[in-house]
């Protein structure tokens, strides 16, 4: 497909780091000549310089032959503007904007076919979701959902001397007392889609399927406290903390807010009235020690800065904080965090650029493509749910008898509503959901490709 990406930040570079990977032919537009060379040099792609709302560089860009028009620069009213251009000048374009604040919101809701919109995004908003996700199932380091709730994927760290230590998979079921599948390993930086005979070792992270009931079942076995969060600490006060603050406040949990920006904090006291506003720098260890760090459920570092959220997260768990959430963007993908002890990570970016893959995916496979898609193993593997029906290959066959791709693992099969980690025996039927992990570089477009 044709598709052209206006604005090279960090979600514009990830969207064409992964499309171009995909095969797609992509034109980029940015105001920056700098950015724009550092882009032609990277990956083959058609650069325009100008502003993207206007029709003169969507013109450069070829909009009028384009299939989709993605608006990811910094400005909300600029990427509205873009998409209301670009639909002008081509009626058949599917577009998606970022749009990051809050106070459009409602517009979006009530305005979408005004605005010419077929998706729209917020980074900030995905991020906050996913912390609140966390926090309300302490425990584990990354929670992604499938089959409308009833299935997920989770990441744990194998700690020394824990029971998983020096486990092969195939004993795992009987050692746990429950049914669950661990789907990927990332090990020293590198994805495993492991065997029955493969063996656990310490600090690996690994990827597991169960049930979303299975799961304290899971945690207790592996004698991990759960304690309900009813006190969470936020260091930094943009918008995914004000999103999850929200959210929080609305579940009942006491919230404080450290943010250096005066202005900032007076906003967010008149925002969040129910919730403690502290002005103050929040990566320094006084203010943290004497705003209770000792006694809060939950410290989450959201600051703009990668490097200081991660410190900050590191000083939390030192100091046995039960629950520590750290945003990152830049540096998910560098294989350094897989060695600290920072507890969760959640990256706005890559959820961004997931939501927007898998709707770029579903455009070229208007059936048969994939229902959720999540990015698993810092972006390395991605987990995927599809539904099947009567096109599918091997309907009713025992999985015994059904051979993938080298490199996939079918991880779970939703029947009826009932949720099946599967075994040779196991089969699905038309209407069933089935959840794939991909640990490829070669994405999975529809269901049929995963079958050899």
């Amino acid at each position: 497909m044709k598709i052209i990406i206006a604005g090279d930040g960090k979600v514009g570079l990830a969207l064409t780091r992964q499309l171009s990977m995909e095969g797609h032919d992509l034109v980029a537009i940015d105001s920056n000549p700098e950015v724009l060379e550092g882009k032609l040099q990277q990956y083959d792609v058609m650069t325009v310089q100008g502003n993207c709302a206007t029709m003169d560089a969507l013109r450069q860009a070829q909009v009028e032959e384009a299939d989709l028009l993605i608006a990811a620069t910094s400005a909300d009213e600029i990427n509205l503007l873009c998409c209301l251009t670009a639909r002008k000048m081509n009626p058949k374009l599917h577009t998606i904007a970022r749009v990051r604040s809050p106070e459009y919101i409602e517009q979006l809701f009530r305005m979408r076919e005004e605005f010419g919109l077929s998706l729209s995004v917020n980074p900030e908003l995905a991020a906050a979701q996913e912390a609140f996700r966390l926090l309300q199932f302490p425990g584990f380091l990354k929670r992604e959902t499938f089959a409308k709730g009833r299935v997920e994927i989770v990441e744990l760290r194998v700690q020394a001397d824990s029971i998983l230590e020096n486990q092969p998979l195939s004993r795992l079921p009987g050692v746990l007392g429950c049914k669950i599948l661990v789907c990927t390993v990332l090990r020293e930086g590198q994805v495993i889609i492991p065997s029955g005979n493969d063996v656990l070792q310490k600090d690996d992270h690994i990827y597991v399927t169960a049930p979303t009931d299975v799961l304290a079942q899971l945690l207790k076995k592996l004698g991990v406290t759960t304690k309900k969060t009813r006190h969470a600490i936020l260091i930094g006060g943009g918008r995914v903390s004000f999103y999850l603050a929200q959210r929080l406040l609305n579940a009942g949990v006491k919230v404080k807010i450290i943010e250096n920006d005066p202005a900032r904090c007076t906003q967010l006291a008149q925002l969040l009235p129910r919730a403690s506003v502290v002005l103050a720098d929040g990566s320094s260890q006084e203010v943290l020690d004497s705003e209770g760090i000792y006694e809060t459920d939950a410290l989450v570092c959201l600051t703009g800065l990668d490097e200081l959220n991660v410190i900050t997260a590191l000083y939390g768990t030192t100091h046995r904080v039960p629950q520590v959430i750290a945003k990152v963007n830049r540096m998910e993908s560098t294989g350094l965090l897989e060695s600290l002890e920072v507890g969760s990570v959640v990256s706005p970016r890559e959820l961004c650029c997931a939501h927007i893959v898998r709707y770029v995916r579903a455009m070229q496979n208007q059936t048969g493509a994939a229902i959720t898609l999540h990015r698993i193993a810092g972006g390395q593997a991605e987990a995927l749910e599809f539904r099947v029906d009567k096109d599918t290959r091997f309907v009713g066959t025992p999985l015994k008898e059904v051979q993938l791709k080298s490199g996939l693992l079918l991880a779970c099969i939703t029947h009826l509503g009932r949720t099946i980690i599967p075994d040779g025996s196991s089969h699905f039927e038309p209407g069933d959901t089935i959840i794939l992990v991909n640990g490829r570089e070669t994405p999975i477009l529809q269901l049929n490709d995963i079958f050899a």
